[in-house]
């Protein structure tokens, strides 16, 4: 499957989207990047007069590229198949400003029984580590999307 398939098959579009590129993809891992342009309506309020990045969108971007992504190339990207979170441990070790482009490296930790958890890594433009941590997530399949 091709990274662009990917990137066809994610199931979220603008403004909730936040993969630009995906650069490598392989059974064990994936490697992808999103560029916060500065005009993103939640730096408005994050934090008066120092905009930073909230952690939470930095977990999604994390789990978009390191978990998602990873697990369309692994399930061959079946219509409408999609991963809900199970958990996360993120660690945040550097604010990430308006304007950034970071990259995140996710690694399959195990892929069993419709469940997928990966170490995932972001980093600035610099190469320092952003946030590191465990996402995980089930696959949903779209019949069971109300169970």
């Amino acid at each position: 499957m091709t990274t662009a398939a990917i990137l066809e098959k994610l199931p979220y579009s603008a403004p909730f989207l936040f993969v630009d590129t995906l650069e490598a993809i392989d059974e064990q891992q994936v490697t992808g990047s999103f560029t916060f342009r500065p005009d993103m309506e939640f730096y408005k309020g994050h934090f008066k007069g120092y905009p930073v990045t909230p952690g939470v969108l930095l977990t999604e971007v994390m789990a978009q590229i390191g978990l998602v992504c990873l697990g369309i190339y692994l399930t061959g990207g079946p219509e409408g198949v999609s991963f809900g979170l199970t958990s996360t441990h993120v660690e945040f070790m550097r604010p990430v400003l308006p304007g950034e482009k970071v990259t995140v490296t996710g690694e399959k930790i195990y892929f069993r029984f419709g469940k997928l958890k990966c170490r995932v890594t972001m980093i600035n433009a610099q190469g320092e580590t952003v946030s590191s941590g465990e996402i995980a997530g089930m696959i949903v399949h779209p019949a069971n999307r109300n169970s």
